[in-house]
């Protein structure tokens, strides 16, 4: 296969980022991850940098606000992967990316960009409802502006993370299963796809070197973990041995819940509504144009909603 490429992480420290750096080294990739110059006060940032250095990462100095820096940050790496938030709980910095976008194209030498998607793929999604279709729209215009840049590039579809929603059986707003009751969204069959964050970062990194996926979006689908809220809600009942009560919430009462909300929920929610309503994210089969994790790597073992539901009990 001959020397694995160099790597820049760029939102390295975020949620996802930090698991893309340990998929990277653990890969054997020569792995480099962006430092804001003024980083200020967030220790735990600058402790999980150090610990990435440590680890045998390479700290760069580079900045959105300082495009030079970017570009020579850019130059030292084949690859680039962004992890900044897209999502309106935590923050909301898609567009950031166009800067980052303008720096590779200036560089001239990255053979491959993979830009913070990692969850639904925008190009589906142009049916969603406000205001939670920002995410997708501003995702579709970091994509015109890769594209329109001549920019080599694979997109990441990884769907619903495991940490956000099967931990909480699906509810919003909630990380931890309950015990005694649960909501359902309907009936509870529409079928979505969860994965667990370190495998999101695995299937990623082995994409780097792979030219089966380049130029194309690489979706990652889990068998055995494509399932219904009620699929999930029964694992959990198994699991603790106990009947949970189930009452339903329509789809009409749930929008209306909706209105009510703060902005940033409001987002949240209407993501809500197409994965568990809509059943948005296992609807469809993908084209030509794309490929699907566990076909192309099925050496990899991804943690199954099964397992992942046992570490609450």
């Amino acid at each position: 296969m001959g020397l694995k490429s160099k790597v820049l992480i760029v939102g390295g420290t975020g949620y996802i980022g930090k698991r893309l750096v340990k998929a990277s080294l653990g890969h054997g990739h020569e792995t480099y991850v962006l430092q804001r110059r003024d980083i200020g006060v967030d220790i735990e940032k600058v402790q999980m940098l150090l610990s990435f250095k440590k680890q045998g990462a390479r700290l760069v100095i580079g900045s959105f606000d300082d495009h030079r820096s970017l570009v020579e940050a850019v130059k030292q790496v084949d690859v680039v992967i962004c992890a900044i938030s897209g999502s309106h709980i935590r923050s909301h910095q898609i567009l950031l990316q166009l800067k980052l976008v303008d720096a590779i194209k200036e560089a001239g030498n990255v053979k491959r960009f993979i830009p913070s998607e990692f969850g639904t793929d925008p190009s589906r999604m142009a049916h969603a409802m406000e205001p939670g279709r920002e995410t997708f729209d501003q995702k579709m215009m970091v994509r015109k502006a890769i594209e329109d840049a001549g920019i080599p590039f694979t997109y990441i579809s990884a769907n619903c993370y495991a940490g956000y929603f099967v931990g909480g059986l699906c509810q919003f707003g909630h990380l931890l299963p309950p015990t005694d009751s649960i909501v359902l969204f309907g009936d509870g069959n529409q079928k979505s796809i969860f994965v667990e964050e370190d495998d999101i970062a695995t299937y990623t990194v082995r994409t780097i070197d792979d030219p089966r996926t380049l130029n194309k979006t690489f979706y990652i689908r889990p068998p055995a973990n494509i399932l219904s809220q009620r699929e999930i809600v029964e694992i959990w009942e198994k699991l603790i041995g106990k009947q949970l009560l189930k009452t339903s919430l329509s789809e009409q009462e749930f929008l209306g819940i909706i209105k009510d909300k703060e902005y940033a929920d409001q987002a949240g929610m209407t993501h809500f509504y197409h994965f568990f309503y809509e059943g948005c994210l296992a609807n469809f089969e993908i084209g030509d144009d794309a490929e699907e994790a566990c076909t192309l790597y099925p050496d990899v073992e991804y943690i199954k909603v099964e397992d992942y539901l046992k570490q609450y009990v």
